[in-house]
């Protein structure tokens, strides 16, 4: 098998867009940064990628070095965007200007809308697998940038577990709507921008299972362990991959890893979300549609009305 993780942009498959399955269009790798106080990640960035949209930008905080993430993310700002943080293992806590404060903990996803705008903090603590997590950017409509701020922890009791076939591959339902099994399952979080939907997918090596999506959305799939077999090859972990139009979704879990180590299981984020077919204008923790837009955030931030209602 040929592992497509040397490339960060490679076509996998042209398929036939608008029937059936899915068809993997491309695999984009993650690529090694640091952000907040110095904490090292891995990022996947889709900000001017149409096939991104809903969403922006992935992060994944992957370390049992805690000089990798315990610095943190001290008070910075944001607008125009939504957060969805979600954690394998450790403990990530927010704060905000609101008075918010809240933790979340393995299992746990944290949910926060800047809106007209946010000053907040994430600080992590080291659990005793280390650190483990994800945090994934939704971009929100133009007409609802200036909304008013919101938060919302939600502790790993509150994700809906599911089983996915009899070998042991199961589903983390976090957020959005997902039909599973027959049966219509919702999130826990119904509130996230353009209807974006985030589940924790794990899959026995071997097996394959198929996910009813909406045709109208995009789809977005993450590898954090394991491998995904595809029709060219097996693609490992550390990539996005981004799905063409179609009806479903369907994910087979590798045997083996890229270089022939056999695997256990595949781990995996799958992202659906509308597109929102919007420009976006990126600068560092603000997210608007025009360069104006960007422009009246600085000044609003440097005179201190970011966050005034």
């Amino acid at each position: 098998m040929h592992d497509f993780t040397s490339n960060p942009d490679i076509n996998l498959n042209s398929g036939t867009p608008g029937t059936g399955v899915r068809p993997v269009l491309r695999a984009v790798a993650s690529q090694a940064s640091a952000d907040g106080a110095g904490v090292r990640i891995q990022r996947v960035a889709g900000f001017q990628s149409a096939d991104f949209s809903p969403f922006l930008m992935l992060d994944e905080i992957r370390s049992e070095n805690p000089d990798d993430y315990i610095a943190g993310f001290p008070p910075h700002p944001h607008r125009g965007i939504e957060t969805l943080t979600y954690m394998l293992s450790g403990e990530f806590e927010h704060q905000d200007h609101l008075g918010n404060r809240g933790a979340i903990r393995e299992g746990g996803a944290q949910w926060m809308r800047a809106g007209r705008g946010i000053i907040h903090s994430e600080m992590p603590t080291q659990g005793e697998g280390g650190m483990h997590g994800f945090q994934l950017w939704i971009n929100m409509a133009a007409k609802d940038k200036m909304n008013r701020a919101d938060w919302r922890d939600i502790q790993t009791e509150e994700v809906v577990e599911l089983a996915l076939d009899e070998r042991g591959s199961q589903a983390r339902l976090i957020a959005g709507e997902w039909s599973v099994n027959g049966k219509q399952v919702n999130g826990p979080l119904m509130d996230a921008a353009a209807q974006a939907a985030v589940a924790d997918i794990r899959i026995q090596a071997g097996a394959e299972i198929t996910l009813p999506l909406p045709a109208d959305h995009a789809v977005l799939v993450y590898i954090y362990r394991g491998g995904l077999a595809t029709e060219r090859g097996t693609v490992g972990r550390g990539n996005m991959l981004l799905y063409g139009a179609g009806e479903a979704l369907q994910l087979r879990a590798s045997e083996e890893t890229a270089d022939g180590t056999p695997q256990q299981s595949a781990g995996l984020l799958v992202l659906h979300g509308k597109p929102l077919n919007e420009p976006v204008v990126h600068y560092g923790p603000f997210v608007m549609n025009t360069r104006e837009q960007i422009e009246q955030t600085l000044r609003d931030y440097n005179n201190g009305t970011l966050t005034d209602s």
